[in-house]
């Protein structure tokens, strides 16, 4: 029997005159074919389920594969002699075939003594083994097969070697004189291979040989192009040896021709030092990846899937600190099939390769060479294409945060794959990305559940936690994994801490950085890098300032002071370097950007420490009254917006410690219709109280007048009579003494309304009346005023009185440009008019209800 897969599939018998075996159906001819490529391995039902169907297998996919397999060996593998054997051996099957069954075996065998011979210096049995070797290929590898995962691979390492192969015997061929006939060939090699400097160097010595002295020359000057214009860099140091000695005519070139240029042979060895020598195989050389690696199945099924392709070139895993490229990429690497040597080298750390030469070095020590390496890059680059030719390896590049750490080994090495972390997408490298960000909730928790039982074991104190304290501490740590591990890592160190004391640890924001980075040195490494690295620092710093959550281009304008063009433009160099994120617009307008928690965190460190006081001050001065406008103008738009008042409350008092008065007082008065909506209490009376307190030190009466009746406002909502009396009463002789009759007319309907609750009817009325004397004829005072006199009639069962109360109520909202207060007083007035003495809810200000008892 014989087995062909460099071209067509075939099988034949090899008694002659027997009609081919080869299996007719697509799904037989892919199974053989991927045993045939792997023989010898064991080859995993999971892998040929792959194989056959990719990532949709039918539920029957492991019969229907037992279906094939049985086929198979019925047909070919039937205990004849000379037949093979196809065994099963967990997790798969194994093809036993003899070598001189298969042409595969044939080739890579008649290329190994080939090269043999090379390294003997007999070119004629090299060039002899090499054509017989070529001759064996029929077309591309199972070119009528289709190719999954297993058998693209196969096919872009088997490529290379048949490259390899053809240049070796280029290269015995000139050492033979034929240097005439090689030419034609050698141009058309350029053409198919136009990054490959081996036949472009071949091409220049047989051209000059042939007395082409000028289009040797030309050769070399397209070849050169080529490279500065596609990959930014120049020939190598051998290459441009040749080219200066065919500038020179050195008639040394011309012969003997036992003697010609050969790139990748080694340099003469130094006194004093050691010669270079490249491994026969590469080791396989990851580290063991993340134990606590979990969640991002998406991006691994991706990173898998790109990786499994066949195809050569760079794929890029990028991400702000702390998202867990390392481990993604390790977990990804590991499970990859790269049988040829799997290699990482560390670009991020300190003392890490920064150029060519080192990183060079670094990868070709990691591969096992040893010696005396060259300085030079082109030298090195030379040594690593020899090492890869007809190999596909993985090189892991992890914090290859520039071209420069990326290209040399992609050109170097074009049938492997590089993997490259990097926080950002170095300019000019062309290949797959795959951006990180946050974890989702889900994932989150599994992985702060796995790191939880690592660290403190399956007895872990107090159970299995409660889902919202896991919340909690994944929101505290911006879902980041590197942070969510820093968490878990406290706890060790603390055995006495459950998940609801290591939430509540977490909760101060002074104090949280520091906490995590406790718990992992390599997530404070990770930020620290990150920071030290940014292009506009200053920007960074700044940004700390924002609430946490999504902001906008005019709320960083703010902060730094510009207009928004040059705003976006800073932004968009921080997202460059994986500092910021982008989350999906709420509305159409502009794009939203996101400062991840930690990076936050640490933005606003590093500004206290580094920024002078003026610089602190002027930007939390432009960010309140950025977002004073903004929630302003939302609440003039239809309502207020739905502020996450601690946040903000905490911009409010570093507002305050920084004796920003006017901004305190102007934030602290945007809020409260938010406050009010939403019945925030907490954030509203530690807010207004601050507030309060600017407004007195700035002898802003009127201000002071304002907040004080508002803080009336939330004692009344919160049923403390007594404290909203004292408030009011206050208010309303701060509004007096300045005067201010909008404020008089609200503090008194106020004092009416606390009256009415408490059944004085009497006295409500009496303040009433004070209050529409105070107001005028319009204005926010009347409209209160308004608003209580249609209660009190409503509480003395006069439902036409309350009716023109709320009517005017319309038309005071209305003047007024308040949607907000227009809504309250339309539900009100359909309600008088609906059902005017039912019992059931009464809507005492917009969104405060109390119920009413039936008349």
């Amino acid at each position: 029997m014989r087995f062909q897969v460099l071209g067509p599939l075939a099988v034949r018998a090899a008694e002659p005159g027997r009609s081919t075996l080869t299996p007719r159906a697509a799904k037989l001819r892919v199974v053989l074919a991927t045993l045939l490529v792997r023989r010898g391995e064991i080859v995993s039902v999971a892998g040929l389920i792959d194989e056959l169907w990719g990532d949709r297998p039918p539920r029957t996919a492991k019969t229907t594969l037992q279906v094939y397999v049985s086929q198979l060996r019925k047909r070919l593998f039937g205990g004849a002699p000379g037949t093979g054997t196809l065994e099963t051996r967990m997790p798969g099957y194994l093809l036993q075939v003899d070598p001189e069954q298969l042409d595969l075996s044939a080739f890579e065998s008649l290329h190994a003594r080939g090269r043999e011979a090379m390294e003997d210096r007999d070119w004629d049995r090299a060039a002899d083994r090499q054509r017989r070797a070529l001759a064996l290929w029929r077309g591309p590898l199972l070119s009528d097969t289709p190719h999954g995962a297993l058998l693209g691979t196969a096919a872009t390492r088997l490529a290379e070697l048949r490259t390899s192969a053809l240049e070796q015997r280029i290269r015995a061929e000139l050492h033979q004189g034929r240097h005439h006939d090689l030419v034609g060939e050698l141009q058309g090699l350029t053409a198919e291979f136009p990054l490959r400097e081996e036949f472009h160097a071949h091409l220049m010595v047989a051209l000059y040989r042939t007395g082409r002295q000028a289009e040797a020359l030309r050769a070399f000057a397209a070849l050169r192009r080529t490279l500065v214009e596609e990959l930014a860099i120049e020939p190598g140091r051998a290459l441009q040896e040749l080219h200066r000695r065919i500038l020179a005519a050195d008639e040394t070139l011309l012969g003997p021709p036992e003697a010609p240029v050969v790139l990748t042979e080694a340099p003469q060895t130094a006194p004093g030092t050691a010669p270079v020598r490249l491994p026969d195989r590469v080791a396989d050389e990851l580290p063991p990846p993340e134990p606590l690696f979990t969640g991002r199945t998406a991006a691994l099924d991706a990173l898998g899937a790109e990786l499994a392709a066949g195809a050569g070139g760079c794929v890029l895993v990028t991400g702000g600190p702390g998202t867990g490229k390392t481990a993604l990429a390790l977990a990804a690497a590991h499970a990859a099939g790269f049988p040829d040597g799997r290699v990482l080298v560390e670009c991020g750390a300190e003392g890490a390769p920064r150029d060519e030469a080192p990183l060079l070095t670094e990868v070709l020590r990691r591969c096992g060479a040893t010696g005396t390496l060259p300085e030079h890059g082109a030298e090195l680059a030379a040594l690593l294409r020899t090492l890869t030719a007809g190999r596909r390896l993985l090189f892991v590049l992890d914090g290859a945060d520039r071209a420069e750490l990326i290209l040399p080994v992609c050109a170097a090495a074009p049938g492997s794959v590089v993997l490259a972390t990097s926080r950002r997408s170095p300019a000019g490298v062309e290949g797959r990305t795959l951006r990180l960000g946050e974890l989702d909730p889900a994932e989150a928790r599994e992985l702060l559940l796995a790191a939880r039982r690592a660290q403190q074991g399956p007895e872990a104190s107090g159970g299995a936690p409660d889902p919202a304290v896991l919340d909690r501490i994944v929101r505290r740590c911006g879902a980041l994994p590197g942070a969510l591990r820093a968490a878990a890592g406290l706890l060790p160190l603390h055995p006495h801490w459950d998940a609801d004391r290591l939430a509540e640890r977490l909760r101060a924001e002074d104090t949280r950085l520091g906490l995590l980075r406790r718990g992992s040195a390599r997530f404070a490494r990770s930020l620290e890098s990150a920071y030290g690295t940014a292009a506009d620092p200053a920007g960074f710093r700044l940004l700390g300032l924002l609430p946490p959550g999504p902001f906008t281009v005019p709320a960083a304008a703010a902060l730094f002071g510009s207009g928004p063009g040059a705003a976006e433009d800073r932004l968009g160099a921080l997202l460059a370097e994986g500092l910021l994120t982008t989350v999906p617009a709420a509305a159409p307008g502009g794009a939203r950007f996101r400062l991840p928690e930690a990076l936050r965190l640490l933005a606003l460190e590093r500004l206290r420490a580094e920024d002078e006081a003026p610089v602190l001050r002027a930007a939390t001065g432009r960010l309140c009254d950025h977002l004073s406008a903004r929630l302003a103008a939302a609440y003039r738009g239809g309502g207020p917006e739905r502020a996450a008042h601690p946040d903000l409350v905490r911009l409010l008092e570093r507002a305050h410690d920084l004796g920003l008065w006017a901004p305190v007082v102007r934030l602290a008065e945007a809020l409260t219709p938010s406050f009010e909506e939403q019945a925030d209490w907490g954030p509203w009376r530690e807010g207004h109280t601050r507030a309060l307190d600017a407004a007195r030190r700035a002898g802003d009466r009127r201000a002071e007048a304002r907040l004080r009746r508002s803080l009336g406002d939330l004692a009344w909502q919160r049923r403390g009579h007594t404290a909203a009396r004292a408030h009011y009463a206050a208010a309303l002789a701060l509004a007096r003494g300045v005067p201010d009759a909008e404020e008089t007319g609200r503090c008194l309907a106020g004092l009416a309304e606390l009256s009415l609750d408490a059944g004085g009817f009497t006295e409500a009325a009496r303040l009433l009346d004070l209050a529409l004397a105070a107001s005028g004829d319009g204005g926010r005072g009347r409209y209160e005023a308004r608003r209580v006199g249609a209660l009190l009639a409503l509480d003395r069962g006069r439902p036409e009185a309350a009716e023109r109360h709320f009517a005017e109520c319309l038309r005071l909202a209305a003047a007024l440009g308040e949607p907000r207060l227009e809504a309250y007083a339309r539900r009100c007035l359909a309600g008088v008019r609906d059902a005017p003495g039912s019992p059931g809810g009464l809507e005492l200000r917009p969104g405060v209800w109390r119920l009413r008892p039936a008349h």
